[in-house]
């Protein structure tokens, strides 16, 4: 699970205290998919990096007791200097896992023959992203943490075999996505929640969320 015990953040913008949390309390159970409604600009890649644990609260206690994913699309573990080869035996060996396998997984998912040898910093934006995802499916977790949904390359073949593998491991696991549209959520989870002023106020079900987060949008 992972639980949010009175957990404050805010940032200074320079003119103002932009509140992201205000002594916010939730947990997310294993098997309870959840998707969070935010408009843009509300902290919603903040707090996906606070329960990642990439980002520290200002007050308040983070507490996690599963195997968390990092961020889909999260490239900080990625050395660019280095080669997807060397990037893949690497991040296995921080979660101790067989590096032979990471790589051939990786390999096989990414796809981009020869270019797996070169350094990361040499790819072009869509090699970067399939990489990124293959590592995140490579590693398998029990809560899978997506910003504004899958993102999608340009290769089709990459996304069709991207796509399986995913719903694969999500078939044994827990999701939590947050988005600024409600039709992303949909794809993923049994119940939502909103996110406001600094606040996340839950429901059981998508639909609940979606009427208090389109009567804040028509104020």
């Amino acid at each position: 699970m992972i639980a949010f015990e009175n957990v404050s953040k805010s940032f200074w913008t320079g003119q103002t205290r932009k509140v992201i949390l205000d002594r916010a309390s939730f947990t997310v159970e294993i098997g309870n998919s959840m998707g969070i409604l935010a408009k843009n600009g509300t902290g919603k890649t903040t707090l996906i990096n606070m329960m990642a644990g990439l980002e520290k609260p200002d007050e308040g206690k983070i507490t996690r007791t599963s195997r968390i994913s990092f961020p889909l699309g999260f490239m900080g573990g990625v050395i660019s200097k280095h080669t997807a080869t060397e990037n893949a035996r690497y991040i296995a060996r921080l979660y101790g896992l067989d590096p032979d396998y990471i790589e051939s997984f990786c390999r096989w998912l990414t796809d981009i023959d020869e270019y797996f040898d070169m350094p990361v910093g040499t790819y072009s934006s869509g090699m970067r992203a399939r990489f990124s995802f293959s590592l995140m499916l490579a590693l398998e977790f029990d809560i899978y943490l997506i910003d504004e949904g899958m993102p999608q390359t340009s290769d089709v073949t990459f996304n069709k075999r991207a796509g399986e593998v995913l719903r694969q491991r999500l078939a044994n696991a827990t999701v939590i996505v947050v988005s600024h549209q409600a039709s992303t959520l949909e794809k993923f989870c049994n119940s939502a929640a909103v996110l406001k002023n600094g606040q996340l106020y839950m429901f059981e079900t998508l639909e609940e969320a979606k009427q208090l987060y389109d009567y804040e949008a028509r104020r």
